[in-house]
């Protein structure tokens, strides 16, 4: 349970987000225009941003976490890998995950390890686990990034534009991983992937010039007459392309 209470985040003194309350029982879709304040949100519920207003990650505090604790409830998984040693492996970068567990001055365990080869196991990874990153193509950097994430055992995922830099055919991919994370993470996806939000079947948040409207289900947003007054353009029926 995530709950936001009149949350105000601004840049240069401009709010981005004002007074934004909200209550997510366990899976979210944030859409809306570039700029709106998307990202800004993600950031804030990881606590990487100041913000005014209250943050309640399982009837935590999120100011009130310890950096190790926050790991181990919420992770952000941006839209494109960004290391700041691009030969390091991809078995070492997922180990990463195991960071908040990790005892000080000890080496990281053989359950770690373990885990790490599970998760790549899990996503096909297995034969690139002593490539280096930056020899991986974007839709081989996105799933390191979700493998990294499992390893983590973070409760609640946030996925920031998770197909934007994907052919169609790792999009799909993508997107069928996304789907069944849902059956054991809490996810918020932010996306302007129509297609995306529409397979993933999340409630929705749409955020514009600061001002927010929620839509408990799909049907709800997904209506060709609440589309248009939200983006200001027509829309015929959205095909489904994941499934």
């Amino acid at each position: 349970m995530i709950k936001i209470e009149t949350l105000t985040c601004k840049y240069d003194e401009e709010p981005i987000l004002e007074n934004l309350s909200l209550h997510v029982k366990r899976h979210l879709s944030i859409l809306g225009a570039n700029g709106a304040g998307k990202s800004t949100l993600a950031k804030a519920l990881c606590n990487l941003i100041d913000f005014e207003g209250t943050i309640v990650l399982d009837a935590h505090d999120i100011r009130s976490l310890s950096p190790q604790k926050l790991a181990q409830t919420i992770i952000y998984i941006p839209t494109k890998l960004e290391v700041y040693d691009p030969y390091i492996s991809v078995f070492d970068f997922v180990l990463l995950g195991r960071f908040p567990y990790k005892k000080s001055l000890f080496e990281y365990s053989k359950d770690d390890k373990k885990r790490v080869s599970s998760n790549l196991e899990l996503l096909n990874l297995e034969h690139l686990k002593e490539h280096t990153l930056s020899s991986l193509s974007s839709g081989e950097q996105q799933l390191v990034l979700i493998a990294q994430a499992l390893t983590q055992e973070s409760k609640i995922i946030i996925f920031d534009e998770p197909t934007a830099n994907l052919d169609p055919s790792n999009a799909k991919i993508i997107a069928k991983h996304i789907k069944l994370l849902k059956e054991s993470h809490h996810v918020i996806l932010i996306t302007h992937d129509l297609h995306l939000a529409c397979y993933i079947d999340n409630p929705v948040l749409f955020i514009s010039k600061a001002t927010t409207e929620y839509f408990e289900t799909r049907e709800h947003f997904f209506d060709a007459d609440t589309l248009e007054r939200l983006y200001g353009v027509s829309f015929h029926d959205l095909a489904v392309v994941y499934e």
